[in-house]
């Protein structure tokens, strides 16, 4: 039976490739053409399988780059993928006239068979044989051992890789403008509900706190949950902003300051997809489950200058993993603030977004953390955030900014108040966080902020309420589900969590 061809009539009515809304039409038409296929059932899957498609588009064009490059100057460039793994080969042959070859290209079951029985064990191999962890052989092998081809149709996977064959990487406004439509993406999954928190948190309040830390080019930023890799994406576009960068400069940007780690595998696959998308080639993303890490394992040459995240909280680690840490609890963000403290080098600062109720959680891990924060760093602000921040999900939180190495003196609180009931249609946005991150400068009083003297902090409780002493207002709320969590924990906690926490210092 002779190998199934794609049909040479193109498609009627499509956008031209270029920049802008016909990008938009694009991932537009992608979306839909994966809706219609029965192994993609949800964002989350259109997300992901843009996402292997993009990168495969992407590796093509970077190579091309270099092999031009490498042509000027007269030097032979090796190809990292063999001729028929490469996209002008399997995805989008051309013929003379530079068109797509519909007569050469596959569709259909050899199409599908191809991409699942030869391309994605091919592409897998590549972690094997990389000279290492960092390089971007790696990162090829893991993101397609990773993820599997869940487009089930031949024929729909033939019009997704045409529509992904229009997007062009050629210059920076055309890979800027894929970011944002990447990131819109993104952001989609997170309000979707489905654990959208996981891979998004809002821009608008990554890019407040980054505003406060004022990360420099020099400095390790480091992430330890990072899911989409928001914070490291954010933090990229604040240090290339300022312009004027070196070579040196532009090097230590994409090879020495940005790290993360991420357990899941989907938000792996899309947090390193979304910093090639940003401009970095081979990011620093680890897949690892960064609470498995002993913190007495963690040595001086593995700290970082700064730390931005939001940690998963709710989950409930098991026995082993509480093992790892010196103040055991079940609270997977409790575990990760341990971890971030200890991640930190002396003078280091880190912006961490947590759920609100650690701030007053009267058990003995939530108590004894808030007296390690309090005592090992100078925790200087506290930004409290309104409900409907984080689309999608109920859960208050605020945001801790602090430095490691000297006692907290005072502690600074804003509550966030856009004075509107925010959600999927209004949501969070830059004008509403200019006033935190003025006043934050100085940590002005107004009628929204204030200051709390830390010799006014109880030494029993440590409690840190987000309490306006002004107008006698407490603004955490706790739910009846979290005081009968609370009560449960109190029965099986014990003393034995406060030992060992000058081993996080």
């Amino acid at each position: 039976m002779p190998p199934q061809k794609a049909a040479p009539a193109p498609k009627p009515g499509r956008p031209a490739a270029g920049r802008g809304s016909a990008f938009e039409q694009t991932f537009k038409n992608i979306d839909d053409i994966l809706h219609k296929d029965a192994g993609c059932t949800s964002e989350l899957d259109y997300t992901e399988q843009s996402s292997w498609l993009l990168f495969l588009k992407y590796l093509d064009a970077l190579e091309r780059e270099k092999a031009m490059e490498a042509e000027l100057e007269g030097r032979k460039y090796t190809f990292l993928l063999d001729k028929p793994y490469r996209w002008e080969s399997w995805a989008a042959p051309r013929g003379k006239d530079g068109q797509v070859d519909h007569n050469a290209a596959m569709i259909g079951d050899d199409l599908r068979d191809f991409v699942n029985a030869r391309l994605f064990p091919y592409l897998h191999g590549f972690k094997a044989k990389a000279s290492g962890p960092q390089t971007l052989e790696y990162k090829i092998g893991e993101i397609f051992g990773e993820i599997k081809n869940k487009i089930q149709s031949g024929y729909n996977l033939r019009d997704v890789i045409e529509r992904v064959d229009e997007l062009s990487f050629g210059s920076h406004k055309e890979k800027h403008e894929l970011s944002h439509l990447y990131e819109a993406k993104i952001r989609n999954m997170g309000n979707a509900g489905r654990n959208g928190g996981e891979y998004y948190t809002p821009r608008p309040l990554i890019r407040a706190m980054i505003q406060v830390i004022d990360p420099k080019i020099g400095e390790r930023i480091y992430d330890g949950a990072c899911g989409s890799a928001g914070f490291l994406c954010e933090a990229f576009d604040y240090l290339t902003s300022k312009g004027n960068l070196s070579t040196s400069d532009a090097k230590a940007l994409q090879q020495k300051t940005f790290y993360g780690k991420e357990k899941k595998s989907l938000a792996y696959v899309i947090g390193i997809m979304n910093m090639i998308l940003h401009g970095i080639e081979a990011p620093n993303i680890v897949h690892a489950n960064t609470l498995a890490e002993n913190l007495a394992d963690i040595q001086d040459k593995d700290r970082y200058d700064i730390v931005l995240a939001n940690p998963p909280f709710g989950g409930k680690e098991r026995p082993e993993v509480q093992q790892n840490f010196p103040i055991k609890t079940g609270e997977t963000a409790f575990l990760f603030l341990q971890h971030f403290i200890k991640s930190l080098k002396p003078g280091g600062r880190a912006a961490i977004v947590i759920k609100n109720t650690f701030l007053s959680n009267t058990d003995n891990a939530s108590t004894s953390i808030r007296k390690l924060l309090l005592e090992s760093c100078n925790l200087h602000t506290v930004l409290d955030c309104p409900g409907g921040t984080f689309l999608g999900a109920g859960v208050k939180t605020v945001v801790l900014f602090f430095e490691k190495g000297a006692p907290t003196r005072s502690v600074w609180y804003y509550a966030l108040d856009p004075s509107r009931n925010m959600g999927k249609t209004n949501p969070l946005n830059d004008a509403d966080l200019v006033e935190f991150v003025t006043l934050q400068k100085t940590f002005g009083v107004s009628g929204k902020s204030w200051r709390v003297d830390a010799a006014g902090i109880d030494e029993a409780t440590f409690d840190l309420s987000v309490k306006n002493p002004d107008s006698g207002e407490v603004v955490v709320h706790r739910s009846p589900q979290e005081i009968l969590e609370e009560i449960a924990g109190l029965d099986v906690q014990s003393a034995e969590v406060l030992a060992g926490i000058g081993a996080l210092l």
